[in-house]
């Protein structure tokens, strides 16, 4: 099983891997950008600003997303002492990190003609900041401490840590009164935003996936070179 995780073996396929996704990333991100921008209505209360949650959810979701696979392959590394794992969860934070800070963005920006403020201290607002915060731990932490035989242990509890938050972001809207509106879009009960819309949505979040993924592959290569220009044919 070791052998198939050798620094060589898997450098050959993911080195090959980036220019596929971005082929398929800059396809899907056409499509979804032309069904987003022109073809899906605009809100009847909204108007055209509407079309910041083309952006702005599925970057949300990715941030989400991401923190929580990170999280889980941060447990397995500190469980079970996978040094590859740990080296997956760090290559998939600074991804996770981008769309995070794009979503506090979009929101701050789809706030200022809805609400009429760029920035309120809603539940949902501050717990996303809070799990950009967390982000930036786990990177500094990783700059700070590596090398160190410490460094997963670290980086796995601020991971863990950073995880209670994605709950509270899901359910903030139903637990507390807050300027966000309730999900429109759930998988085990009905959805209530429009097909016209719901559409777009979700060839965004497709082209965001793969812009994700494109980073990760990005960080993961250059992780696994720096492994070998160590020497190292393991980790």
């Amino acid at each position: 099983m070791t052998k198939f995780f050798k620094p060589n073996k898997i450098f050959a396929i993911t080195s090959r891997a980036p220019k596929y996704v971005l082929f398929l990333f800059v396809v899907v991100l056409s499509i979804g950008l032309t069904e987003a921008l022109i073809l899906s209505p605009e809100d009847y209360k909204q108007s055209h600003a509407v079309r910041i949650m083309y952006v702005h959810v599925p970057a949300a979701w990715i941030a989400l997303g991401t923190f929580s696979s990170l999280t889980l392959f941060s447990i397995g590394s500190f469980v079970f002492k996978n040094k590859y794992f740990s080296l997956i969860s760090k290559s998939l934070a600074p991804s996770g990190f981008v769309f995070n800070i794009i979503a506090l963005i979009t929101g701050s920006i789809w706030g200022k003609p809805t609400w009429g403020t760029w920035w309120a201290w809603d539940a949902r607002i501050t717990s996303m900041l809070i799990l950009a915060l967390f982000y930036a731990m786990y990177l500094l932490a990783w700059r700070i401490y590596e090398g160190k035989e410490y460094v997963v242990k670290i980086t796995s509890m601020i991971a863990i840590l950073g995880a209670i938050n994605v709950p509270i972001i899901k359910f903030s809207v139903d637990w507390w009164n807050t300027l966000h509106q309730s999900s429109s879009v759930n998988i085990l009960s009905d959805t209530s935003i429009h097909i016209s819309m719901l559409i777009p949505l979700g060839i965004m979040t497709a082209a965001f996936a793969l812009f994700s993924l494109l980073i990760f592959l990005m960080k993961y290569n250059t992780e696994l070179i720096k492994i070998k220009n160590k020497g190292l044919d393991r980790l």
